[in-house]
């Protein structure tokens, strides 16, 4: 008997008007997602990868309620997150809660850390300040942090301790999901490793649920219990992380795999298969990828790919992806 998942994302389109080029022609529009479905259960970490303008972002800020997609269902603990009322979506936010990317820019500098934290409780419910004061110094105690750095502000904070910060203000409302925007990638590699192992132990002791956007694949690697891979506001391969990264299907991911730097015996790093990614406003028939794709055939230029199942819980959406699985395979490196 199945469970119903904690957040059930379905058939997610999220398109934006461009600016009119000429009057005779109608506005031009941007596809930043392309009928995206996930799923999410209690406890368990969706990663979310692919190169910028993939639309790894908008899904983020969609599913957070913060823009309204174009079409398609959101929906937490079962309820639609945009066919309830602006005063239910605020209660509802106790529920799920964002971090974002840039722990520099995402706090507010003029404020103390105490009140910063505190920020999401005083919106959801009016409490004492006792009882604020007293759940404020326990999240930021669970964090790594101390009751004394309460009257601190965020400029005599490091980025790491500033991105715990953002993760206590996450945790204030005990969240069921937290949708985190590339959390590490600001932070110095020694930094990651810490913030990304405060994250793991918290959803141990909590049984957090994690949507985890981010471009490094050993970051989801790491922390992921299932990983969706997006390419022009679609996902084009999912599955386990051992799937995607040990017999990837898609030659998409393998060229993200390809793309991570790896040491040169005569020293110094590359980068191999970085290409720049194609428009989302193309018009195109066939499989979006069929033009960096060195398999492609008239097959993939004309008939559209859609996710199939390529292993018990691994999909691809690639009339190739036999043909990319029998590839010798590479490995992701932190």
């Amino acid at each position: 008997m199945s469970t119903a998942p904690l957040l059930d994302v379905k058939d997610l389109e999220q398109r934006y008007t461009l600016p009119r080029e000429s009057v005779f022609r109608p506005p031009g529009q941007v596809r930043a997602l392309n009928g995206v479905s996930v799923r999410v259960d209690a406890g368990k970490s969706l990663g979310i990868v692919g190169e910028s303008g993939s639309g790894k972002s908008t899904f983020a800020r969609v599913v957070m309620a913060l823009e309204r997609p174009t079409s398609g269902r959101v929906a937490l603990l079962g309820r639609d997150l945009n066919r309830i009322s602006a005063d239910e979506l605020r209660r509802a936010r106790r529920d799920f809660q964002m971090v974002f990317q840039d722990p520099y820019g995402s706090l507010d500098p003029r404020q103390t850390i105490a009140r910063i934290v505190a920020e999401p409780l005083t919106v959801l419910e009016g409490i004492d300040r006792t009882t604020l004061r007293a759940r404020v110094s326990a999240v930021l105690r669970q964090v790594g942090l101390r009751d004394a750095d309460m009257e601190k502000y965020p400029h005599e904070f490091s980025g790491g301790q500033r991105q715990r910060i953002a993760i206590a203000r996450a945790l204030i409302t005990q969240p069921k999901l937290i949708v985190a925007d590339e959390p590490v990638s600001a932070l110095d590699v020694s930094v990651q490793a810490q913030v990304l192992n405060l994250m793991q132990d918290l959803q141990e002791q909590f049984g957090l649920s994690y949507v985890l956007i981010s471009h490094d694949l050993a970051v989801v690697d790491y922390l992921c219990d299932e990983v969706a891979v997006m390419y022009l506001g679609r996902i084009v391969e999912q599955g386990r992380p051992e799937d995607l990264f040990e017999h990837c299907a898609h030659p998409y991911t393998r060229a993200l795999l390809e793309a991570v730097p790896r040491v040169r015996a005569g020293g110094g790093r590359r980068r191999r298969g970085a290409q720049a990614i194609a428009s989302q406003s193309a018009a195109a028939t066939g499989c979006p990828y069929v033009s960096r794709c060195a398999l492609a055939d008239q097959h993939c230029r004309e008939v559209l790919t859609e996710l199939r199942k390529v292993g018990e819980t691994h999909l691809a959406a690639c009339h190739k992806a036999e043909a990319v699985m029998a590839l010798p395979q590479l490995p992701v490196e932190g």
